[in-house]
Order: structure tokens, then C-alpha cells, then sequence
């Protein structure tokens, strides 16, 4: 395998595996730019994988699976709005406790219903998403460059996949070219400016956190019913606080969003090229230390090595309308 080849290999992995980041954190996006803090993401993308995994098993269907992912992560986020918009809770404890909920009850329910150890059943390819072949792929193949870069690299990925890079300039273009995007960003920044103007504080946040828990059934839907074939305990390994993590290192901006999601995907990918592999001077790096390497950007990352990031004003302070 020449260096082209693995480069396009390592690209295309590179992708597959930041996919849930890229919809994890823009679900973050969403919330924590009208002022509510989600440290739950990972939990409902867990929730959300088991769901669909467990719908697309019983039902056969992919779509199926796909719409039981979204209405049970937009529950939990629901769940989390009511605790920490209407109750005024504490928005760290709440997603915690989603987190904990999430990872209990996926095991639990998996056990129950169908007695594989918290596993769901094996999916087969009604019940899953396939690789979508993009027009002229198979044509272009043999073209030099362009061929295999068209084939293997743009072509020949899960649809959760293309809509995930497409929820990108989407996003952006909701935040700062539309009305909603405008109100929702004013409410993380000012909600007394913003119930000052007549609009409704609590329904804006409700409506973010809900874009948020769709964004998150999607993230969970992709692990288990796409580059999975069913949903296993603990699935998303973290990636939840990865995405959270990306969320802050971007500075909650969309764009910046996907390209720090891009980067620990790629070094997801390249600890899994790397593991068996010797290097020069150093031999060959243990298994252990290439499969934490994203974990200890995460933590040199927020330690301060990306300068000042700073949240919306309001984010994480409950609004108490002035009477």
C-alpha cells in the first residue's frame, strides 16, 4: 500500500469516525448558544443508539429505527429542559443525571428484552443504513487522483453521513441568517433584552433544546444502525464529551465545529492505523496509548491550550422573568 492509498484511507476513516462528533456537538451548539448548558450528550446519544437499534431489530427497518432514536433522545433532552428551564435546576446535574439514566438503562432494557447482555440483536441490511454510491463513482474509479480521491473518499458513505456535513453551513445559516437564529443567540447573550422585545425566553430555549435531542437521536442512530450492526453497551465511549469538548474548543461556532471534530476524528483514525505499526526511534507504540491519544487532546485542549473561549453570557443561569 503506497502513501496515497493510505492517506485515502486514513481520510475516509477520518470521516466515518467523526460523523457523531460533528452532530453531538452541533446539537450542543444549539443549546448552549440560548443559554442552556447540555452536558448530557452523551446520554442521549446513548439513548438514541439503543433505541434505534433495538426499533430497527424488531421492525426491520432502518427508518423506523431512525424515528425511535430521535423521539427518545428529544424526550431525554425534553427531560433535561423541564429540570433545568421550567424548574430552574442546576444544568450540570441534570445532564449528569441523564448521562448515569442513559447508561443504566440501555443495559438493563437490553437485558430484558432481548437477553444477549445488553446487546441488541444483530441487524441485517433492511435494518441498517447502507453505503451510498454517488453517480459516475464506479466509472471514475480508474481515473488517477481524482478516481480513487471521488470513489473512496466522497462517494461510498452512510446518508447520516452526508447530512451531517450538510447540517454545518445549515446550522450556520440558521444562527446568523434567520430570525430564529438571531433570537436564539440573543437569548444565551441577554434574555431580559430579549422578554423585554415580547419573545418568550423559555420557549426558545425549549425550542433549542429540542433541535439539540433531534441532532443527538441522529448521532445515536449512525452508531448503532450504520457503521455498527446493532447497539452494544457503552457505545459511544465517550464521544459525547469529546463532542462537548469540540463544542468549546470550536468557540460555538459551526464551521470551527466541524473541523475540530475532523481533528480528533483523524486521530482516532491514526491510532487505529497505528496500532501494531513501529515508528523510528520509538519502536512500536503500545495499543493503550493510540486509543487514548483523543482522550488526552480532549484534556490538553481544555486545560487552557486554545486561548480564551468564551460562552454565551447567560449559558447555565436559569432566567427569572422581571415582573
Amino acid at each position: 500500500m503506497d502513501y496515497f492509498q493510505i492517506a485515502l484511507v486514513t481520510l475516509e476513516a477520518t470521516i466515518r469516525l467523526s460523523v457523531p462528533l460533528i452532530l453531538a456537538a452541533l446539537a450542543g451548539l444549539y443549546s448552549e448558544r440560548s443559554g442552556v448548558f447540555d452536558i448530557g450528550l452523551e446520554g442521549k446519544m446513548l439513548a438514541a443508539a439503543f433505541a434505534g437499534g433495538a426499533a430497527a431489530a424488531v421492525y426491520d427497518s432502518a427508518f423506523i429505527g431512525l424515528v425511535m432514536a430521535i423521539i427518545v433522545s428529544v424526550a431525554l433532552a425534553l427531560v433535561h429542559a423541564f429540570a433545568s428551564i421550567t424548574q430552574r435546576g442546576n444544568q450540570i446535574v441534570s445532564g449528569v443525571a441523564i448521562n448515569f439514566i442513559a447508561l443504566g438503562a440501555t443495559v438493563i432494557l437490553g437485558q430484558a428484552w432481548f437477553r444477549q447482555g445488553g446487546r441488541t440483536p444483530q441487524l441485517g441490511e433492511d435494518s441498517r443504513f447502507q453505503a451510498v454510491t454517488l453517480p459516475f463513482a464506479e466509472t471514475l474509479a480508474d481515473v488517477p487522483v481524482i478516481g480513487p480521491i471521488y470513489n473512496s473518499l466522497i462517494s461510498g458513505h452512510f446518508l447520516l453521513t452526508y447530512f451531517a456535513f450538510a447540517m454545518v453551513p445549515i446550522t450556520w445559516w440558521v444562527l446568523y441568517r434567520t430570525r430564529f437564529g438571531l433570537r436564539l443567540r440573543a437569548v444565551g447573550e441577554n434574555p431580559g433584552a430579549v422578554d423585554t422585545a415580547g419573545i418568550s425566553v423559555t420557549k426558545m430555549r425549549y425550542m433549542a433544546v429540542i433541535c439539540c435531542g433531534i441532532l443527538c437521536g441522529f448521532a445515536g442512530a449512525y452508531l448503532s444502525m450504520a457503521v455498527a450492526a446493532g447497539f452494544v453497551k457503552g457505545m459511544t465511549a465517550g464521544k459525547g464529551f469529546i463532542a462537548l469538548a469540540a463544542l468549546i474548543f470550536a468557540k460555538w461556532k459551526p464551521v470551527n465545529v466541524m473541523l475540530a471534530c475532523l481533528l480528533f476524528g483523524f486521530l482516532d483514525a491514526g491510532a487505529i492505523l497505528m496500532q501494531g505499526k513501529s515508528l523510528p526511534l520509538v519502536g512500536e507504540v503500545p495499543v493503550q496509548f493510540m486509543q487514548a491519544l483523543p482522550y488526552i487532546l480532549t484534556v490538553v485542549l481544555l486545560a487552557g491550550f486554545i486561548g480564551k473561549a468564551i460562552p454565551p453570557k447567560a449559558g447555565g443561569q436559569p432566567y427569572v422573568k422581571e415582573r
